[in-house]
This record gives structure tokens, sequence and C-alpha cells, in this order.
């Protein structure tokens, strides 16, 4: 019923995360409506993808080609004793949009998931530990998903740096702004318990 060209542009959309098949079908006509230089754009910036980005040597975080250290590494202005712990490269993106962290970072290149066959010798756990030693780190900051796998990666990290000298922190989890008591978990509401603090 579609070209074949069609019909392949909507099958590779569809490998995406996240994209069922009627997104594809969506992005798939919407591309073939548009310009030519959206389409030839888009086709040079995927083909260029991996060749133009590569991971930095410390923290794992993507830099362009070429490079060999993050400027979230580099900069003189970041302190290389505090270093937040995440997920996902664009995790990363999240923590600095909030504008007061002048930490350094660490990507671990997902998280320990048995079902998805990823260990702790498939993520980026051991150069943490490195770190540690090398840039005398003095505070970890877990900044990972609050999800069975977090907490499961989250204990692992704490266990292999049980007999280093380093403050292991996580991030504050609690209620959201504006969410009534009655719509939240148990779970979101036991962290906000254990999380409370005092009214000044």
């Amino acid at each position: 019923m579609l070209p074949k060209a069609l019909r392949n542009l909507i099958e590779s959309l569809g490998k995406l995360p996240g994209v069922g098949s009627r997104t594809a079908e969506r992005y798939a006509l919407a591309l073939l409506k548009s310009d030519h230089k959206l389409t030839e754009d888009l086709s040079a910036n995927i083909k260029n993808l991996h060749a133009n980005i590569a991971y930095c040597e410390k923290t794992f975080a993507l830099v362009d080609a070429g490079e060999t250290i993050s400027s979230l590494y580099s900069n003189p202005e970041r302190n290389k004793k505090q270093v937040a712990v995440v997920a996902q490269p664009l995790d990363i993106i999240s923590l600095e949009n909030v504008g007061n962290y002048k930490g350094t970072y660490h990507v671990l290149g997902g998280l320990i998931s048995p079902l998805d066959n990823i260990s702790p010798e498939q993520l980026t756990i051991k150069q943490l530990v490195d770190r540690v030693n090398n840039d005398s780190v003095e505070e970890i900051i877990l900044a990972l998903n609050a999800s069975v796998e977090g907490e499961s990666t989250a204990i692992y990290i704490q266990r292999q740096l049980a007999d280093k000298d380093v403050k292991i922190t996580r991030l504050a989890r609690g209620l959201p702004v504006g969410v009534d008591l009655e719509y939240a978990d148990q779970s979101t509401l036991s962290r906000a318990l254990e999380g409370r603090t005092t009214l000044s």
C-alpha cells in the first residue's frame, strides 16, 4: 500500500525507543512532506553522528570527536572532589540546568539490570573507584533513577566504595510540588518522611 522507501523509513523510525508504529508513520509522512533541505540535513546529521562524537576519558560524558576530556572536568572552576554519578550522558543536562552544581560528573553508561543482561562490569563503576583514588574525591552524589535498577546500582557502588574515605550522598526524594498526598505512592511518601526538614 505504501512505497518501499516510505515503508523502510517507518520501520527504521519504529525501532527508536518510545516510537510506536503510528508515531513512526507520522514522522515519516512529515519528513516526506517537508522541504528537501530538512531531510538532507537530518540524513547528514544521522550519518555523521557516530564519527563526530566521543566520550570523555575521565567522566564518560559526551564530547566532540577529537576531544579527550570534557570541559565539565577540565574547567578549573569545577570542584573535582565532588562527583555526581548519573546513569546516562543526557542526565547531566538536567543537573546543569539547575545552575548551582559546581562539581564534576561520572556517567555510568546505564544501570545494573540482570533482566536486561547489564552487569556491573559493563558500567564504568571501576573507573569511578579509580577517580575516587586519583582525584581524592570527598563526596559522591548518587543522582540515579528512583527505580529498582537505580537502587541496585546505588547499593553496589556503596559496597565498592565502602573502604574509601569518601562521603556518599543521594539526591533528596519526596513529594513533587502540586501533588496531593492521596495521589502519592507509598515509596514517595516514605522518602518524603525520611527526608523531612525542620521549619525555621
